[in-house]
Formats: C-alpha cells, structure tokens, sequence
C-alpha cells in the first residue's frame, strides 16, 4: 500500500513539473516590451519619444507625427536632426514642463521635413536631442495617407493661388487748353 501511494506522489510530481516546467525557462511574452503601433520610441534624458513617424504621400515632404513625454520640471527644447540634400537640417520645439504633446496632430505644432527623398514603405533616419544630453537616432517609418488615422496628417502641398497683376490705370492725355 505504502510503495502505492509513494508512486502516486512521484507520477503526480513528474506530471506538475513536466506540465510546468516550460514557464519556469521560457520568457513571458507579456514581459518584452515593444512598440504596439506603426511608430518606435526612444528616450532621451527627460523625455520619452513615443510611436514616431512620418507621414508622406509624396517622399520629399514628411509630417512627423510624434508624442513627447516631459517628465522634467522645465520646459525642454528638443532638437530634431535629419539630412535633406546632403545637409543636416534641425527642426526645434519647446516641449512644456510635465507635459506629453503630439508633434504633428491636428491640434498640436508641425515639424515638417522637407527633401527627404524617403518613399512611403522606407525608414528614414532622424536624430532626437536637448540641451546636454546624449540624442537617440531613430530609423522612422514613412508611411503614406492610406490609413485612415493618418489621411489627415499628411502634409499637402499648398495649392496655387493664382498671382495678382495690377491693372493699368488710364493715363490721361495731355490736350491743349487756351488761356482765358
């Protein structure tokens, strides 16, 4: 009865550990983090660079769509670095202190990137930095307008407004007068 019972526990022991045993090695996939959305983050001293991206139709003109965390008590000057035509341009935008603003939303500031000759589907490479710190350069996807959460933040181009001329005015004609 005794050697049973003793073999009992022990199958039932094997069964635990060998049903169990995989969670004790294998990483929990709830545990990785990663970026949930078409953009990536970053983070740069104080500042958390959230889901960043640009948007383009056209690949020479880039809205960059980004949410910047100010975890600092002071307002944050961030510098947004890119090459256009072989120069490096940068772009500047004062985040306010304990503040998360959405650079390039509907109803927040615009960086817009011009001649990045960088088509929809591509990563383009932007450096992020403030003040002392050390920057972060992040390979942002280009995405197009097609989806319809960002059909609205694509840059457009301005539309022609057609060039006003002046019109002549008359000019008068001398014509000869007699003197009283």
């Amino acid at each position: 009865m005794k050697t049973r019972i003793a073999a009992s526990v022990v199958l039932m022991a094997g069964v635990a550990l060998g049903t169990a045993g995989c969670g004790f090695t294998a990483t929990q996939a709830t545990s990785i983090a990663y970026d949930a959305s078409d953009g990536i983050s970053g983070t740069v001293g104080e500042l958390e660079l959230r889901n960043a991206l640009l948007l383009s139709d056209d690949g020479e003109t880039a809205n960059l769509l980004l949410s910047v965390v100010n975890l600092s008590d002071k307002a944050i000057q961030l510098n947004v670095q890119y090459e256009a035509d072989g120069e490096k341009v940068t772009a500047r935008e004062t985040i306010a202190a304990l503040t998360t603003v959405t650079l390039g939303s509907t109803d927040e500031p615009e960086i817009v990137l011009e001649n990045i000759d960088s088509q929809p589907g591509a990563l383009f490479p932007v450096f992020m930095q403030y003040g002392d710190e050390t920057g972060v350069e992040l390979l942002l996807p280009v995405l197009d307008g097609s989806l319809t959460e960002y059909s609205t933040l694509v840059p457009v181009e301005p539309k022609a407004t057609p060039a006003t001329t002046a019109t002549p005015a008359a000019t008068p004609t001398p014509t000869a007068t007699t003197a009283p």
